[in-house]
This record gives C-alpha cells, sequence and structure tokens, in this order.
C-alpha cells in the first residue's frame, strides 16, 4: 500500500500533492533568491567641498584609455584640500565617468557608466590612471609607470609609456 501512494504521488494524480510539490519548489526558490540577495554599485563616499579649506578648480581633460579605444573627452572637477585629500570627477555634461578620491590613508574610485568601483587603504594603486592625476595634480610623485608632466602654458599630462594610457588637460585658474 505505501508503493501505491508513492507511485499516485509521482504520477500527481491527486491535486493535493501537486499542490505540495508546487509549494515545496516555490519555497525553495523564494529561499535561495532571498540568499543571494542584490548587489548595489559601489558608491564613493560624500565628500562636501563646501567645507573649509576645499580648492576646487574646473577644466577639461582627455583620456586615452589603453589598447584601440577612442579618446574620450569630457569635463574635470578636482578639489584639493590642505589636509591631504583629493576629489576629482571627470564627466560629459551630466554623466559621470570617474569619480576618485584619495588621501593619506584611504583611496577609492568609481565608474558609474559601468557600474564598477574599487577602494582600499595605503597608497594607490598604480593601474588606475584617474588616481595618479589626484596624486599629480596634488603636487605628488604618481607611481611608476606613470609620468606626470605640468606643462608652462598650464596644461598637464599624465601618461603610462607601458600601456600607452594617458590623460591630458588643464585647469583653469
Amino acid at each position: 500500500m505505501p508503493e501505491q501512494t508513492l507511485t499516485r504521488f509521482r504520477g500527481h494524480r491527486h491535486p493535493q500533492a501537486r499542490e505540495r510539490l508546487a509549494a515545496v519548489w516555490l519555497g525553495s526558490l523564494l529561499a535561495l533568491l532571498s540568499l543571494c540577495g542584490c548587489q548595489t554599485i559601489r558608491t564613493i563616499s560624500p565628500v562636501n567641498l563646501a567645507e573649509p579649506g576645499w580648492q576646487v578648480r574646473q577644466g577639461q581633460a582627455v583620456w586615452q584609455m589603453p589598447g584601440k579605444r577612442p579618446e574620450l573627452a569630457g569635463d574635470l572637477t578636482l578639489a584639493i584640500n590642505p589636509d591631504g585629500r583629493c576629489f576629482l570627477e571627470f564627466a560629459k555634461g551630466p554623466f559621470p565617468f570617474v569619480r576618485a578620491k584619495c588621501g593619506a590613508a584611504r583611496w577609492e574610485v568609481e565608474f558609474p557608466s559601468e557600474r564598477r568601483g574599487f577602494a582600499g587603504g595605503g597608497a594607490p594603486p598604480r593601474r588606475l590612471a584617474w588616481l595618479q592625476v589626484c596624486l599629480g595634480l596634488a603636487g605628488k610623485e604618481p607611481r611608476g609607470p606613470w609620468h606626470f608632466e605640468r606643462r608652462a602654458d598650464g596644461s598637464w599630462r599624465l601618461d603610462n609609456p607601458r600601456n600607452r594610457e594617458s590623460v591630458e588637460g588643464y585647469l583653469l585658474p
């Protein structure tokens, strides 16, 4: 007799058995989804540029990404604080492509259009050009293989001879 019951359950001949099986599957799926959760993009911690000490400058920059990608030109906002903090945003109109922030003990960079962000402690990583731009514009030496050059006309250029990535621009006084 127990074998017949099992056969009937497998064959879904009983409407209650079918409903129980559907409920178990639905419950399992909901439990699995609740464990996965949603991943949100990392955003840079807020910076209040209205605080005393921040010197904010606007300008333009051209970013040549590594590889055979086209150049990207946009607006550059740079803010430097005497305590060593630096914030920059590279955007095209209202759409930011890069936000970067570095200080004495922490750095952050965000690529909102790609929904990616990175953060860490200590010296900024060499591979992220925009953090090296922050260092160069704040008067610090970028980490190798990057080379930062200030020109007599007020413009500047950061380049990496290894992968040919570069950022070139100027800031209004």
